[in-house]
């Protein structure tokens, strides 16, 4: 069949290069055209991973999220269900099928209307995964607040729940900011190559991180008359948003896996975490110490975090260990929860294979 092609509603002309729905255009990008016009020519028989590479991306390496990314397209724009496709099956592990019944005999195809409406669904799903990765950082921050606040809570001398309930509120905080940042830039590459995500990952990190450290320093600057330095900041937020992005990246090769983003997200923000530490940046506990030090007449101290490393008070050894263990938190919630989303979108009622 050498086109137009016609199945269901739709009608495809490879010519023209325009897919048409009841003779409205449907947006599609050229990859994906070429995508799809590949299974449509081959309606019936499996079209391998290796094909889609060699003959829609012409040998440019791309990971598998890419041909996820564009089947996801795909099935949206048609109307596709991947758990009972009318058009795109998956075969696992191999490829797609066009399963839809294909005429090619030559039809008139209805001319375009003057004024072609544009598809898309980016905003929903950028918004989507931004969201999953906030509720990711919430999660951290929580559970890094709880930790901090237990053992701020047992020195003595000061308000067990109130510590508790300050710590973890200003953790909460922070971390949700800056999942905020990093989770949106991720969502924002799309289905870009994954450098994109990592870039992305940092730029967000990299502007709230700059952001919330202007604002508590000139907060501290108004109320106490000086601010402490090197809190938290840009540096961290961006090296965080990296390595993020690469949990997510990796949580994406081939089938998506939520397990496998979570473990890539805690290795690569530990070992974040430590090159901040070990290079004089600071995460949470490492600025609560430094606030400590800068307000003596303050009755919080972090000197019991350094003593269960057998260490006197808060040294290098505790902010090293502390600043890996946030950053493998904050990273593997991040990573796993959007990574989460990804995999509901792939299997949702418009979702991708």
């Amino acid at each position: 069949m050498t086109g137009p092609f016609h199945f269901a509603s739709f009608t495809l002309d490879t010519a023209d290069r325009r897919l048409l729905e009841n003779g409205e255009p449907v947006e599609l990008n050229a990859r994906y055209f070429d995508a799809l016009a590949l299974m449509v020519r081959d309606a019936g028989t499996l079209v391998t991973k290796d094909r889609f590479m060699d003959e829609v991306w012409s040998g440019v390496p791309v990971t598998d999220e890419a041909l996820t990314q564009c089947i996801r397209t795909l099935r949206k724009r048609l109307g596709d269900d991947a758990a009972r496709p009318r058009f795109i099956e998956t075969v696992p592990k191999h490829g797609y099928r066009f399963v839809a019944a294909v005429d090619g005999a030559t039809k008139p195809i209805p001319p375009l209307p003057a004024t072609p409406t544009p598809v898309t669904n980016a905003w929903p799903d950028m918004l989507r995964l931004g969201a999953a990765g906030m509720a990711g950082g919430a999660v951290a921050g929580i559970i890094g607040g709880i930790i901090y606040g237990s053992l701020g809570a047992a020195q003595p001398g000061v308000g067990a729940l109130s510590v508790l309930l300050v710590l973890t509120s200003a953790t909460l905080l922070v971390a949700l900011l800056g999942a905020t940042g990093v989770s949106f830039g991720i969502a924002a590459a799309g289905s870009r190559p994954p450098y994109w995500q990592i870039a992305g990952g940092a730029l967000g990190g990299l502007i709230v991180g700059a952001v919330v450290s202007l604002l508590a320093r000139d907060a501290f600057t108004l109320l106490v008359g000086y601010a402490p330095i090197r809190v938290t900041g840009a540096p961290e937020g961006a090296l965080l948003g990296a390595a993020t992005g690469t949990g997510v990246w990796l949580g994406g090769l081939g089938r998506l896996s939520i397990r496998r983003g979570a473990i890539a997200g805690a290795i690569a923000g530990s070992m974040t975490g430590l090159i901040i530490a070990l290079s004089g940046g600071k995460l949470m506990a490492g600025s609560l110490a430094l606030l400590a030090d800068r307000f003596p007449a303050s009755r919080f101290r972090v000197d019991g975090i350094g003593a269960l490393l057998g260490e006197q008070d808060f040294g290098a050894l505790t902010e090293a260990v502390t600043a890996s263990l946030e950053g493998a938190l904050f990273c593997a919630c991040a990573s796993a929860a959007i990574v989460t989303a990804r995999k509901g979108m792939a299997a949702g009622p418009s979702a991708s294979g």
